[in-house]
């Protein structure tokens, strides 16, 4: 069956041209005429404009529509440090999502260095003709730094989408999976079994939500991060706790939620046997999870779960996050995503997995019925409602938090909002 794959997804790739992404003219090029205001002598107007507001390539060239997705290639997807050019196959595939999703259109660009200093200087650099910077598959720590560093300096939205796409995802999932449960967020014992970008990106954002530090059990390969442990990083060191909990299996015992950003089959029948009532799991090693939903389920009738893969209920898919992200800051021309957008992101999707499911959606998923509940926290990707929620949701926030350099678009339908679950 893999070989299978293989041949069909190089054939994919190779036919009937190379690659999955090409650009198109967005204007007629057929005249003589056509072809001097594309280029010259009529090019000359609109770069004079942008000489002397800078603002104006928003108006004048697809600066306001363009995405850049950047990577080093030393994360790239479950392969690891790949290099560069080997990563080009990932960041064209992350284009057509930006495309088929949320109509953006991208550049990839492959930065063949893994020294911080020189990959900021480059993308700063060439930032000035994207709207926005989407950081991809750039491995832990060096990922938090290269983002914070981009931030500061550029007035466009720079976003690493392995650590808050991925956060976002999972916190809009686990508040509707912590209602379904009966618990508020702020009484949750949350164990993380990973501290890489998207553990340390999603217990932050939990943080914001309101989650009690001092209830979050992060787990990496040496166990429980803990406040005597010397060999931790800044950003471990962040979420140490005082525990006595030193292994997995004793972070986990009594948990309400156990998220897994980290390996397959390392959470254990016994281990998931140990949570409190109606677990909720959130194993999200692809393609093999921290444990297999069967065997889980086989081992807690009243768990609530959520995977990275499309073949069982609750996928966690970044897909339902970044395109629908950069569609409402690029709306509105945000000089960044803040945490204002990114909880405004959470509470979307929070809210359109509680609408009825139309009819295209069930087809599309060969599905006879879908509504929220323990099978259903989280939309489906190819649910085109999510344009209706997500960005405006993002959009909004940005005009309310000060970021935003243009109004709240008047094209948007403002979408309905469920409470937070501190308003419940």
């Amino acid at each position: 069956m893999f070989e299978d794959l293989k041949k069909s997804a190089l054939e994919y790739h190779e036919k009937p041209v190379p690659g999955k992404v090409a650009i198109q003219l967005t204007k007629p090029c057929e005249s003589q005429h056509d072809l001097s205001l594309a280029y010259t002598p009529g090019v000359a107007a609109p770069v004079r404009e942008i000489a002397a507001d800078p603002e104006a390539a928003y108006r004048y060239t697809a600066k306001g529509n363009l995405v850049a997705v950047v990577t080093d290639g030393s994360a790239v997807l479950g392969l690891g440090n790949v290099g560069a050019l080997a990563g080009k196959p990932v960041m064209e595939g992350k284009g057509v999502l930006f495309k088929r999703f949320a109509d953006i259109d991208v550049f990839d660009i492959e930065v063949d260095t893994q020294d911080i200093d020189e990959f900021v200087t480059t993308v700063s650099h060439i930032a000035g003709g994207f709207g926005g910077i989407n950081l991809e598959d750039i491995a832990a720590p060096r990922c938090f730094e290269i983002e914070r560093r981009l931030v500061e300096m550029l007035d466009i939205p720079v976003f690493h989408d392995d650590q808050h796409g991925t956060a976002i995802i999972i916190c809009a999932g686990l508040l509707n999976a912590l209602e379904l449960k009966g618990r508020a967020l702020p009484d949750a014992r949350i164990v993380c079994l990973g501290a890489g970008a998207a553990g340390i990106a999603s217990m932050r954002l939990l943080r914001a939500l309101g989650a009690d530090p001092q209830k979050i059990l992060m787990v990496d390969r040496q166990g429980v991060v803990h406040s005597g442990r010397e060999d931790l990083n800044g950003y471990k060191r962040e979420f140490a706790v005082d525990s006595e909990r030193r292994t997995l299996a004793e972070a986990v015992a009594g948990a309400d939620v156990f998220i897994g950003v980290s390996g397959p089959d390392l959470l254990t029948p016994d281990m998931l046997a140990s949570m409190s009532d109606h677990p909720i799991v959130f194993a999200l090693s692809n393609p093999d999870p921290e444990i297999d939903p069967r065997l889980a389920h086989e081992v807690r009738e009243d768990i609530i779960m959520a995977t990275g893969r499309s073949d069982f209920p609750n996928q966690v898919n970044n897909v339902l996050g970044f395109p629908f992200i950069f569609r409402g800051a690029l709306d509105v021309r945000a000089r960044t995503i803040n945490q204002a957008m990114s909880i405004a992101a959470v509470e979307g999707l929070r809210a359109l997995a509680r609408e009825p499911v139309p009819d295209e959606i069930l087809m599309a998923y060969r599905l006879e019925s879908l509504e929220f509940g323990p099978d259903y926290i989280i939309p489906k990707p190819l649910d085109p409602r999510l344009m209706d929620f997500v960005p405006t949701a993002v959009a909004r926030a940005a005009v309310d938090s000060g970021v935003a350099r243009a109004p709240y678009p008047g094209h948007y339908k403002p979408a309905p909002v469920q409470p937070a679950w501190r308003d419940v």
